[in-house]
């Protein structure tokens, strides 16, 4: 599977953006999908991951609330919406992919359990 992110930019304190993650391959419904951030100087952490079937998510408590994450299936494609963002949002964010197994999403917090990366879009956030 490869991940090509997009949709990054700069937006004010309180605005909304959405980030998108475009996979190739037949399999995509099959994959459990996620998104992780990286601050400057800071590692990478877990925002959201979504079920294969997408009736599953789950999130990092300093997003929920605030974040969506979603599929298109047909698309093969996977988004975050992100709304009321603040300065700390600001990161590279990074999608991930891992073929769906008897794991639960919410255990998939570690980047070590994550199979495929995209290279990652960046998201600012003005004060």
């Amino acid at each position: 599977v490869q991940l090509q992110a997009s949709g990054g930019g700069l937006v004010q304190a309180g605005g909304s953006l959405r980030v998108s993650c475009a996979a190739s391959g037949r399999t995509f419904s099959s994959y459990v999908m996620g998104w992780f951030r990286q601050a400057p100087g800071k590692e990478r952490e877990f925002v959201a991951a979504i079920s294969w079937s997408g009736g599953s998510t789950y999130y990092a408590d300093s997003v929920k609330g605030r974040f969506t994450v979603s599929r298109d299936s047909a698309k093969n494609t996977v988004y975050l919406q992100m709304n009321s963002l603040k300065p700390e949002d600001t990161a590279v964010y990074y999608c991930a992919a891992v073929p769906g197994g008897p794991l639960a999403i919410e255990t998939m917090t570690s980047i070590y359990l994550w199979h495929y990366w995209g290279q990652g879009t960046l998201v600012t956030v003005s004060s």
